[in-house]
């Protein structure tokens, strides 16, 4: 017979958006239990840089969203001791045009709430020696970005929302079934108030007919790793350059930037065609994460395209210089991603029902803020 129990709100998906609306719901007091049809996280918020990127956010409601996120990474470093480092970052820039838009968004910072500063070429040394000098225009620097271990935080969180938040962690568990008040899995039936679905790229188990109608697509994400770098080498800030320019949202406003876009179409298509920029972090085992490029679609194949990481390596030895490059991992994942310009898709599919997705490649940076918005009564 199947056994029934009882909660205030279940979260199914235990990505980071599902553990955020866990740890959120929590906090203020709910009883929680967490449906995870895997063993673990494995999708999405594993295969990234582990970037906490406010710099990269639309100035405003988005990027107050990030640094709220960005203070509860801290709360979550510090109660279990997972790795947390206030890297900073750093806009390198090597061309005119592209020091154009740097200049411009550090001119209207201060107004639109950003804490970031032009660095001088001859300053640069002071924020890193991990690039290489010549030919540079400047730098943007920010110091609210951060880097977390995205292998290990799903599974912190989890495990310290189970020993110290009295949330019910069900891994290797699918919902088969919601029919409010009621969910089923395969060996229980829950009575709860509320459900956020946080299902991530799988739009077809649970309110197919809601994801069907939503503006969403799929993309697809390359991603590599390098060995430890020695000598306890450290990177210092995260690193990107002048292609990211194009891809942030918080750059979007730069007049300077239609120029730059007309230049990466003409100079650098392919680079344009598969959504590729160049973002670097490291993690606390001293290795390099580098990527990543951007493909859409309903789905893909599941082989990885060697030219793609070519070109990703290629633009990166326009910039870094780091001890070794040696490649021991590559891989891709794939994340929903709203065709409108929306920043996250949250649909009523029916009553004391919520669909939290779509945060578009940016969970990490983004989860906890709106998941803080959506639990504020």
């Amino acid at each position: 017979m199947m056994q029934q129990q009882q909660a205030d709100v279940a979260v199914v998906g235990a990505g980071i958006v599902g553990l955020a609306m866990a740890y959120k719901l929590a906090s203020k007091g709910k009883k929680v239990v967490l449906f995870e049809r895997n063993s673990r996280a494995i999708s999405a918020s594993i295969r990234n840089f582990g970037l906490v990127w406010p710099v990269g956010q639309r100035a405003g409601k988005m990027y107050q969203r990030a640094m709220h996120s960005r203070s509860v990474w801290k709360e979550l470093a510090a109660a279990t001791g997972l790795q947390c480092q206030e890297t900073g970052s750093l806009h390198l820039v090597y061309e005119k045009d592209e020091l154009a838009v740097l200049e411009e968004f550090a001119a209207a910072a201060p107004a639109n709430g950003f804490d970031c500063q032009l660095i001088a070429p001859e300053n640069i040394g002071q924020y890193t020696r991990a690039i290489k000098t010549k030919g540079l225009q400047g730098a943007l620097w920010s110091p609210t970005e951060m880097t977390v271990n995205p292998r290990q935080a799903s599974a912190t969180i989890a495990r310290h929302l189970e020993a110290k938040m009295n949330v019910t962690v069900r891994f290797n568990t699918a919902v088969n079934g919601i029919s409010m008040p009621y969910i089923e899995t395969k060996d229980e039936k829950w009575k709860v108030d509320q459900v956020y679905v946080c299902s991530g790229a799988d739009f077809e188990t649970l309110y197919p007919a809601a994801y069907a109608t939503a503006p969403l697509t799929k993309c697809k994400l390359q991603m590599m790793r390098t060995i430890p770098q020695p000598g306890n080498w450290q990177l210092g800030p995260a690193l990107c350059a002048g292609l990211t320019l194009a891809h942030y949202a918080s750059f979007n406003d730069c007049a300077a930037l239609v120029p730059l876009k007309q230049r990466f179409a003409q100079e650098m298509p392919e680079y344009v065609k598969w959504g590729i920029h160049l973002l670097i972090s490291q993690n606390g085992a001293g290795e390099l994460t580098i990527g990543d490029s951007h493909e859409y679609g309903p789905d893909f194949e599941p082989f990885d395209k060697a030219f793609i990481n070519d070109l990703i390596l290629k633009y990166m030895h326009t910039f870094l210089e780091a001890p070794t490059y040696t490649i021991q991992e590559q891989w891709h994942g794939i994340y929903p991603k709203l065709t409108n310009g929306a920043t996250e898709l949250v649909l009523s599919p029916e009553k004391d029902v919520t669909i939290v997705n779509a945060l578009s490649g940016a969970g990490m940076t983004l989860s906890f803020g709106l998941a803080e918005e959506l639990t504020t009564i």
